[in-house]
């Protein structure tokens, strides 16, 4: 895997996620409790044997170089590294990324082995995946360009890009989020396709594309040269389909493009059930985040179930009910926790600090006393003061206010924010 070169795209503003985007981009949002989004690509990286990694980005990074820059650092007997691109103006070119692809054409310059082979991501799902197989069937089929699929019923098609595949498993057609529904048809693919690659139909009718992308260089190379496109999925792999030797690799693992508030919930909730679907303590392949050296969870006389608790969070006499409950987080008495999502915080509150916020009628970072939270996320450095109610007693589907937003129904409180007192929503 010496000869692959991977550059992990992590640029995109993440509007869906908003408001917990509202400070970070999307590859920076902390999952788990514990990790970011990024740590997943770059995890599998690192398992797979590629080493050589450059991490593109843009919108609000700030959060993002610091975590990169903390957390991955190479030893200097080895060729490794992890090198961050970030956008910027050029004697060649004033624009900043203009899309998935213009982010690819605007760093070319930087691959200095002109027969390296160019492993492209996004930052920001959530999946574990040995690219050393990838790898082996794009040489082994002769492919100029391999692109991984995953199976999905045909409610979920108009979210991805759906391709169909020859008995080689070269792709033959390929519609980007198709609405209509005779085109939806259209491009379904039988249980015959699923079988030849030995994957289990299960109901399943359609080929998603992954956004993992494997391109021989001098092909990528041609194909952003001077054509102006500036999205792989709408322009650059339709586009290839036609002229090069483009074929779909089956991925039947677990993957979630966890790019909305409600599938970011969801995927929290499945994580927090005894036997989640993505498996976060595999011991042979673990995810890497940023070492910290926290002390263990701290529990007072409380109620756990089906939760995860990350390391420094200290529960007093509470109730906790299928959630996540991230870093140093600190939950008062008597509160009640179902189905919330808290990242935790950034830092532990001093006394001085404490007495400062309190004398300013301040709550603390964390929830406060007689508390009952359901069905929310609850973004890092928030302040839930005693006996706030976060239940969504209207019933609403969206509000946006100060203090939170709901989405879907799903109560979000951004980062930093503060919820008075007795405040219920």
């Amino acid at each position: 895997m010496g000869d692959v070169v991977s550059l992990i795209m992590a640029g995109g503003q993440g509007t869906r996620l908003f408001p917990l985007t509202k400070f970070r981009s999307k590859p920076a949002v902390p999952v788990a409790g514990r990790f970011r989004l990024i740590d997943i690509s770059i995890s599998n990286c690192i398992h797979s044997g590629v080493s050589s990694i450059f991490v593109l980005t843009q919108f609000a990074s700030r959060s993002l170089h610091r975590h990169i820059f903390t957390t991955y650092r190479f030893d200097d007997f080895h060729r490794d590294f992890i090198t961050i691109l970030s956008a910027q103006q050029t004697l060649e070119s004033r624009n900043w990324y203009q899309g998935t692809a213009d982010a690819v054409r605007q760093n070319l310059s930087v691959i200095d082995d002109p027969k390296a082979l160019i492993l492209i991501l996004s930052g920001d799902h959530l999946y574990r995946m040995d690219y050393r197989k990838f790898v082996a069937f794009h040489r082994d089929t002769g492919a100029e360009i391999s692109i991984a699929v995953t199976p999905v019923g045909a409610d979920q098609a108009p979210e991805f890009g759906v391709m169909k595949v020859d008995a080689a498993g070269r792709i033959t057609e390929f519609a980007e989020k198709p609405k209509d529904p005779g085109e939806i048809a259209r491009m379904a693919v039988g249980e015959e396709v699923f079988d030849r690659f030995e994957t289990p139909a299960r109901g399943r009718t359609h080929l998603a594309s992954m956004g993992v992308y494997l391109f021989d260089q001098g092909v990528l190379r041609d194909l952003l040269a001077g054509a102006g496109h500036r999205d792989f999925g709408r322009e650059v792999i339709p586009h290839a389909i036609r002229e090069r030797r483009v074929f779909g690799h089956f991925f039947d693992g677990y993957w979630e493009d966890i790019g909305t508030i409600p599938s970011f919930f969801e995927a929290h909730m499945d994580l927090a059930r005894p036997l989640p679907r993505f498996d976060f303590y595999d011991e042979q392949r673990p995810v890497f985040t940023h070492a910290r050296f926290l002390p263990g969870s701290k529990i007072l006389a409380s109620e756990v179930e089906n939760s995860i608790l990350c390391e420094g969070s200290i529960v007093n006499r509470s109730r906790i009910r299928q959630s996540i409950v991230g870093i140093r987080s600190r939950i008062g008495e008597n509160s009640s926790l179902e189905r919330t999502v808290m990242m935790g915080a950034d830092y532990f509150e001093s006394a001085q600090d404490l007495a400062q916020s309190r004398a300013a009628g301040i709550p603390d970072i964390g929830i406060g006393r007689d508390c009952e939270i359901r069905n929310a996320i609850i973004d890092k450095n928030a302040r839930v003061g005693h006996g706030v109610k976060l239940v969504n007693r209207g019933g609403l589907r969206s509000e946006t206010a100060e203090s939170h937003v709901i989405v879907e129904g799903l109560i979000v409180v951004p980062k930093g924010a503060v919820i008075p007192d007795g405040t219920v929503i």
